[in-house]
């Protein structure tokens, strides 16, 4: 038996509503690049660990279509395929991944108690959080039919596939405001639909915005669905929605751009790590520590600036490292 991975076996407590437990070094928790990266250092120093997937295994980067900006692919490929071959890297090296979710944590003291699918506990000596953020949809049909044809909640990511078309990007906060600005400066125009009369983003984006030629800004307008058949092509926006002069709009459009926000998958610890007003995880500048000794955190989950395959991974690496150093002062 591995002497750091220990199964404790059935008992008739167990019948009697005890959960199964298991000890484990080190535990990770969400499967996409900063969470497959960790699993690759980590199983490389030894640490044995068990890395459960959640409800998305693969994060974000499965719902992505065509990467053509992550190293190593110099003629693209799509996030699953990099996703998987994340997975079977890791696992070559002895990261043992699983299906489950995890539902509940208990970070008061170690071993780290963090509870799967309402059944199972792990007693975990680290922890690397990598559950990556949720990004905010309006909650249109539409959204899910054209989501990879079309639709898209990451300018960065997908924004290229767009040069030289007319595109949409729903939002007016700073996130919106710098997307339509990144769009815009490849994309033939950018429409900004914006939900009121203002922008919420800062004087300086605002400034930028306006004065940018292929901007054009929907005041007060909302989305009511998208058109095409296979990819995306035009969009229905009710104007003045509620009022006397409520009426309906249809842009010409092959892209369309979701920047309202997004939810960082955290609930689970907040009543144990420091986390900003949003829900990200706070960590020490320039590492992937918490406020918890031996929990750490990576990816998207702590990151609300960058959300980038290739910067979730690169912290994911520096969350495994320190997983490692701390294991190793305390033994």
């Amino acid at each position: 038996m591995d002497s750091t991975r220990m199964d404790i076996p059935s008992s008739p407590a167990d019948d009697a509503g005890i959960p199964d437990t298991e000890k484990v070094r080190c535990l990770i928790i969400g499967s996409g690049p900063a969470g497959c990266t960790a699993a690759i250092y980590a199983s490389r120093a030894n640490l044995s660990p068990v890395l459960y997937e959640g409800l998305q295994p693969g994060g974000q980067l499965t719902t992505t279509t065509e990467v053509e900006n992550f190293p190593g692919y110099p003629d693209g490929a799509t996030g699953p395929v990099i996703m998987e071959e994340l997975k079977k890297q890791a696992t070559r090296f002895g990261a043992e991944f699983r299906w489950g979710e995890a539902t509940a944590a208990d970070l008061s003291s170690r071993p780290f108690k963090i509870t799967i699918d309402n059944k199972k506990i792990i007693l975990a000596e680290t922890v690397i959080i990598s559950t990556g953020a949720t990004a905010k949809y309006l909650g249109l049909a539409d959204e899910k039919k054209f989501a990879g044809a079309g639709v898209s909640a990451c300018a960065t990511c997908d924004g290229f596939f767009f040069r030289g078309r007319d595109v949409a990007v729903v939002g007016g906060g700073d996130t919106a405001t710098e997307e339509a600005l990144y769009l815009g400066s490849f994309c033939k125009k950018v429409y900004l639909i914006v939900r009121r009369n203002e922008l919420r983003a800062s004087k300086v984006m605002r400034e930028r915005v306006m004065k940018a030629k292929n901007i054009e800004i929907l005041w007060e307008h909302l989305p009511k669905g998208l058109l095409g058949d296979k990819l995306v092509e035009g969009a229905v926006l009710w104007h003045k929605k509620g009022t006397p002069q409520e009426k309906e709009v249809t842009i010409k459009i092959d892209g369309f751009f979701l920047a309202i926000g997004h939810k960082p998958n955290s609930d689970i610890f907040k009543k144990y790590l420091d986390m900003d007003e949003v829900g990200y995880i706070k960590t020490v500048p320039g590492t992937p520590k918490t406020n918890i000794a031996g929990v750490f955190a990576c990816g998207d989950v702590q990151d609300r600036v960058y959300r980038q395959a290739v910067t979730a991974a690169g912290s994911g690496c520096m969350a495994a490292i320190e997983a490692e150093r701390f294991l190793a002062e305390q033994e």
